[in-house]
């Protein structure tokens, strides 16, 4: 029950009448804050009031007071806070402050949450039908946590969540039934969820409509179940995912149809839309290293009437530019594997060196899906890569490069003529990437991690110009804490060798450095690596970087972010040409502001140790800083 101060509610009506009078268009709504509420956040709770805050910006939309909404959504505060197990909760008085000129109002309400109804136990009754493993996990990773509020959402998605574990176990025409009684206290509660599981099924005839451009092999092997095959309701999501995948339907549908009579094979409907095959993406955008940039990315996804992927990128940017031709079968032995061409003309422009490729890649893909139904975890994104590359390089080390004496006899051992610093070779090699993904986005993780591994042998009985072996690995996490804060992490570490005796094998543009947008942000693009004596970064062949980050919000899409970084790059150990400089930190402020397509980003990097000696564009360097401007997280 809403219980406000008499003197409040008469101040509060008094004031907003007049100015209602006073002014036609109303009164804008200035700030609406919250105090007390600790079980839930102002962001939640606005989510479900009419009444909001005008925006800021001189040009955002503004919002203005209405009494009637402002008293209805006293009561949906109370009936909210009822709802997620705090039946005491009150909305204990609110304010309402005036501008000078009486055109805006502040409004703050005070909230009174009380003690929660809290869930003692969660009771399974009927799931014997399912397998062991699941059957002892699933009362442990149903939304509803025992000792937590009875949450009345998080009870009926813990229903819907065991309901769906059934229908992924053979079991379409499951219902599951809840009751709710009194534990130990009246504070506690037995939340008790009785299943009957009803008659196994197995999936029956398979149906298709829409697809009239589309042959019908092209469905049906993109599909992860077979007539005669044990019911799950997740195989027929993931083939409506898969389906998707191709880019071919603007809608598909996967559904048992039939169930009312609760048959033993279930017949399953699948129904999709024609989108348009040809597709054609333009974005532009601009950042601290790569300047402005410009791509376009040209598709069919229905070449040659078997979902077939033909396609041109090109890509202009100071790091880069150059076109890349896809053609791409996703459909090789089996849906799980697909195959991929590409040849390309590219030019990359470091600040160690430019390179200019020519030639193409032949890629084999297996997907991996896991099994573990709709309650024990999200099903991680796997896959495994088999590459061979034959391409034509030519690179050309940068003139500060060739202006530094020291490096003279490095240039040589790296197969690069010292006058001109330009070397051409062709590169022949294969490698095996794999990967797993836990991830809740892409772009902007908040949970889950991810791990990489690539191995890479060129030469040997391939042939080519080089003859070198190189593996790197890398893995992020992510975790939420907190109502809204998440800390990443990220580690990586790298080698590369010759495979024979000579040193020439590796290529100079195959060495490795530090520094940039993405890792050690305290120094710029290439800059962390041993160094010649004349101060140049020259590159390693083993590499390790670790970072750190704390992401919070701040308020609407802007969230700021702290972050510390480390690294290093070793050369050669028998060298005596470098000058190792040992690990290297830093550490700073960043701001995040979420766009569409993925956070907008700023890091000012501070350099906690640098680098004695460092020079860059000719000059030592002396500014302990620097300033990264991007699009996406840094990891």
């Amino acid at each position: 029950m809403v219980r406000p101060s008499i003197r409040a509610v008469a101040l509060c009506l008094l004031l907003l009448g007049a100015v209602a009078c006073k002014e036609e268009g109303g009164v804008k709504v200035s700030s609406f804050k919250f105090t007390g509420n600790k079980a839930v956040t102002a962001t939640q709770l606005k989510g479900v009031l009419a009444t909001s805050p005008s925006s800021k910006l001189p040009w955002g939309p503004k919002r203005y007071f209405s009494r009637e909404q402002f008293e209805a959504d006293l009561k949906r505060i109370v009936a909210f806070y009822k709802d997620r197990g705090y039946p005491d909760a009150r909305v204990a008085s609110f304010d309402a402050r005036l501008n000078a000129d009486q055109t805006a109002v502040a409004v703050t309400v005070n909230i009174s949450e009380g003690e929660p109804v809290k869930a003692e136990r969660i009771v399974l009754e009927g799931f014997e039908g399912l397998p062991e493993q699941h059957r002892r996990t699933l009362d442990t990773r149903l939304p509803l946590k025992v000792g937590a509020p009875v949450d009345r959402a998080l009870v009926q998605a813990s229903r819907e969540a065991a309901l769906d574990e059934l229908r992924d176990h053979g079991h379409p025409y499951a219902s599951v039934r809840l009751s709710e009684t009194e534990g130990s206290s009246p504070r506690q509660r037995v939340i008790t969820m009785q299943a009957d599981a009803g008659p196994v099924a197995r999936y029956g005839e398979i149906q298709i409509s829409g697809n009239a451009t589309v042959k019908e092999n092209v469905i049906r092997r993109q599909l992860t179940f077979r007539p005669g095959g044990l019911f799950r309701q997740s195989r027929l999501t993931e083939s409506q995912r898969k389906l998707y995948g191709l880019e071919l339907f603007e809608f598909a549908n996967v559904e048992a149809v039939g169930t009312d009579a609760k048959p033993e094979s279930v017949p399953v409907r699948i129904t999709v839309t024609k989108s348009n095959h040809k597709k054609v993406n333009f974005s532009a955008g601009y950042g601290s290293e790569e300047k402005v940039r410009g791509e376009i990315d040209w598709r069919h996804v229905n070449a040659f009437s078997g979902a077939q992927t033909v396609g041109l990128h090109a890509r202009y940017s100071a790091l880069d530019r150059g076109v890349r031709l896809t053609y791409k079968e996703p459909y090789l032995f089996s849906p799980r594997w697909s195959f991929a061409v590409n040849g390309q003309v590219w030019h990359a422009d470091e600040p160690a060196f430019t390179l200019d490729t020519t030639g193409g890649r032949m890629t084999a893909t297996r997907q991996f899906t896991r099994g573990g139904g709709p309650v024990l975890g999200r099903r991680p994104s796997m896959a495994l890569s088999f590459t061979y590359a034959n391409e034509h390089e030519s690179s050309t080390i940068a003139d500060e490069y060739l202006a530094d004496p020291t490096f003279r006899d490095e240039l040589i051992a790296l197969g690069l003529d010292p006058s001109k610093g330009e070397s051409t070779g062709q590169l022949s090699a294969v490698s095996v990437d794999a990967s797993r993904n836990t991830t809740d986005n892409l772009l902007d993780a908040k949970r889950g991690y991810i791990a990489t591994v690539h191995f890479e042998q060129a030469g040997r009985i391939l042939g080519g110009s080089y003859d070198y072996w190189e593996a790197k690995a890398e893995g992020r996490a992510y975790q939420k804490i907190g109502r809204a804060a998440v800390v990443a992490v990220q580690a990586r570490v790298g080698s590369i060798a010759p495979s024979g005796e000579a040193a020439a094998a590796v290529p100079f543009h195959k060495l490795y450095f530090l520094g940039g947008s993405t890792n050690l942000r305290g120094w710029g693009r290439y800059e962390v690596s041993p160094l010649s004596d004349g101060g140049l970064p020259v590159g390693g062949t083993r590499f390790a970087n670790a970072t750190a980050e704390l992401r919070a919000p701040i308020f609407g899409n802007l969230s700021g972010v702290l972050f510390l970084d480390g690294g290093r790059v070793w050369g050669e150990s028998t060298s005596e040409s470098f000058n190792d400089i040992g690990w290297r930190y830093d550490a700073g402020p960043g701001l995040r502001y979420q766009t569409p397509i993925g956070p907008l980003r700023i890091d000012l990097g501070y350099q906690l140790n640098p680098i004695p000696g460092l020079v860059v564009n000719g000059e030592e360097q002396p500014r302990r800083f620097r300033f990264h401007f991007s699009l996406g997280q840094a990891f």
